[in-house]
């Protein structure tokens, strides 16, 4: 948003100091810049009981289809009481291998098909405890106005804080919308930014493998050596992370940034 009056320096401070803030929205403040600071040992993290505990509740209330092995949100629980302690042998000595991802296609309301790619229930468990980690690593680093794939965060309150700057006299509004963002991810430069923030090389590898892990179209399996499936929320909040941190270097100091979907509107 571009404000109608005052400096750069005067919209920035009004900005950092929270100025007309819904009250449910967290104030910027200076914070230190972790960006740099790489952090290791992550997948032990990732391996934790409560973290796996978590991440099963988070896949039960997350609901889904079933993926390409059949086994519906219900079998889990029951499959991984029989199986976990192979699943994470496997995963400690790098042998675990995701499935190719079941690729369904929906209609969109301009007439087009949206293609959704859906992961079996254990990949997204994994994926959902490895994401869990990540997320505490990644949060310090987004704008404080960014409201997409984050816990606590809704497309609601980047409305209400856009609202709230409207009124406090910022005249423009750009609506971008990447079109097939998800779809068009580089996999080299996603990992490439996850190594300059990750210090862990088995996670890394792990993370590597889901985005090559294929997609299965009726009886056949394709390579994908471009993007992350749609139809599962914890490898879309991956290339998020990538995302958002190239969109704050752009200048402007009031951000709302909801999801990643251009058009400017003078109010």
């Amino acid at each position: 948003m571009a404000r109608r009056h005052g400096t750069a320096s005067e919209q920035a401070d009004d900005t950092a100091s929270g100025a007309n803030a819904p009250e449910d929205e967290p104030v910027a403040g200076t914070q230190p810049n972790p960006e740099f600071e790489r952090v290791t040992s992550l997948f032990e993290r990732v391996l934790e009981k409560e973290n796996l505990l978590q991440a099963l509740r988070q896949v039960r209330r997350n609901r889904g289809a079933p993926g390409v092995d059949g086994m519906s949100v219900d079998e889990l629980s029951g499959y991984l009481k029989d199986h976990w302690l192979g699943i994470k042998d496997e995963l400690l000595h790098e042998r675990y291998r995701p499935q190719a991802v079941k690729r369904v296609e929906i209609p969109k309301p301009d007439g087009r098909q949206c293609k959704l790619g859906i992961p079996t229930v254990l990949d997204r468990f994994i994926q959902q405890a490895i994401n869990q980690v990540l997320q505490r690593v990644y949060e310090p680093m987004f704008h404080p106005h960014s409201y997409g794939f984050r816990p606590g965060r809704s497309a609601h309150q980047a409305v209400r804080h856009a609202r709230a700057q409207v009124k406090a006299g910022w005249g423009w509004v750009v609506d971008l919308d990447l079109a097939a963002f998800f779809d068009r991810v580089n996999h080299d430069r996603l990992m490439h930014r996850l190594k300059q923030k990750i210090d862990d090389p088995a996670l890394l590898r792990l993370i590597g493998r889901f985005l090559r892990a294929g997609v299965q179209i009726g009886e056949h399996v394709e390579p994908t050596r471009e993007g992350v499936p749609q139809g599962a929320r914890s490898p879309r909040c991956w290339p998020t992370w990538y995302l958002t941190n190239s969109i704050r270097s752009l200048p402007g100091a009031a951000i709302a940034l909801s999801a990643t979907p251009t058009t400017a509107t003078s109010l």
